[in-house]
């Protein structure tokens, strides 16, 4: 069994006593993943044997004044990002920019800012041919935009007010930020307890955010959602208080509260889901293993670490992970003994069966690897295949 040794934050780490939003001190507890190594941290397998990956306590709260999820504390170190933006990813972006044109929302042109992401990509490329300076040397890069993109960058600041203010103080006056994030009522939905990870230090609904906003002096101005990773949603954010909720902001929050997204007691069910999933998990690998199976996994995701380390896996029931990033290649599954490899390497070995840790991936891999067809088993729905 590959060995871990426990990190714990300090009594001052962020976030541990104060909500990262509206500074309050209500913060419920709704999901407890234990220690597990840090997300972004794939330690290379030229190591001493026994290397003792460091683990730090992982938890989500909720905060009861403005019903932000978060992160309760993160005392890891980010690494530059080693992942490889899936095509499931590019295509939504394009989706993304072809609906806020059919809308009208890009009609007016002028200047635009991009807050960075690990996931996300950029936009800029995508908004070049529609009127906008994406060019640094036209404009100051630190004046306020006539239109402000993040997508999916925003939880990576562990300050959510600061975060708020900053993405406010970049949009000109009449200008519009253009927010992406994933739902958290997706997240409940589905039971997709591994969204929560080191580094990423909030869990968004629209009603949270809403609250955030209003804080700094913006309003949701229209809102979509978008299928990907369950249920993703964009929203664009404007200066000033909203005369009346957009009919699309409308519907979304209306499902939310549906969801009790705000809910303790609702999104303690990802403990549930958390609990059943890794030990659903650890069962199918040790029945394959047994039946002589042969079993690789399928994305060495930040979201993979907690799943496979929950369930304990080892290079004796998981013979290795292949992912597209070659920066990844070398190294191993965090606080395990299991290799990453590339896609033709996988493709080469043709195991019995190959789980797959982003549902996303699936059909761009299926054109790419079509020999593998009838293996993949999305760890999404384990509990069905144990």
């Amino acid at each position: 069994m590959w060995k871990a040794t426990e990190s714990r934050p300090t009594a001052s780490a962020p976030g541990a006593h104060a909500c990262r939003g509206c500074k309050g001190r209500e913060l419920v507890p709704v999901l407890d993943l234990g220690s597990v190594p840090a997300a972004d941290h794939f330690p290379s397998t030229d190591g001493p044997a026994g290397t003792r990956d460091p683990v730090y306590p992982l938890m989500m709260t909720v905060c009861r004044t403005c019903a932000l999820a978060q992160l309760d504390s993160d005392v890891t170190t980010p690494e530059e990002p080693r992942g490889v933006e899936p095509q499931a990813l590019r295509d939504q972006s394009h989706d993304a920019v072809r609906t806020l044109a059919r809308d009208g929302w890009l009609d007016a042109g002028g200047t635009v800012r991009e807050f960075a992401s690990p996931h996300g990509g950029s936009w800029l490329g995508l908004l070049a041919g529609r009127g906008f300076c994406t060019h640094r040397e036209r404009f100051a890069p630190e004046a306020p935009a006539d239109l402000v993109l993040d997508s999916f960058g925003m939880m990576h600041e562990p300050d959510q007010r600061a975060a708020a203010e900053r993405r406010s103080e970049a949009t000109a006056p009449g200008g519009t930020l253009l927010l992406q994030f994933h739902s958290l009522a997706a997240i409940m939905t589905y039971g997709q307890w591994n969204a929560l990870r080191h580094g990423h230090f909030a869990y968004y609904s629209l009603t949270a955010l809403a609250e955030l906003f209003a804080t700094v002096g913006m309003h949701m101005a229209q809102a979509w959602e978008f299928g990907l990773y369950g249920g993703t949603v964009l929203v664009a954010v404007r200066h000033g208080a909203a005369r009346h909720d957009a009919p699309s902001v409308t519907r979304i929050l209306a499902a939310e509260s549906a969801a009790a997204v705000a809910d303790p007691a609702a999104l303690r069910l990802l403990q549930h889901s958390a609990d059943d999933d890794s030990a659903a998990l650890r069962t199918l690998l040790h029945r394959l293993d047994r039946s002589g199976k042969r079993v690789c996994a399928y994305g060495a995701s930040s979201r993979s670490v907690a799943q496979l380390y929950r369930a304990g896996v080892d290079r004796t029931v998981l013979h290795a992970v292949a992912d597209a990033s070659p920066a990844k290649r070398g190294r191993r599954m965090p606080g395990t003994d299991v290799p990453i490899i590339g896609p033709d390497e996988l493709a080469a070995a043709a195991p019995d069966r190959i789980l797959l840790t982003v549902p996303d991936l699936l059909p761009e891999l299926q054109r790419a690897y079509p020999t593998l067809d009838g293996r993949w088993i999305d760890c999404a729905g384990i509990a069905a295949h144990a």
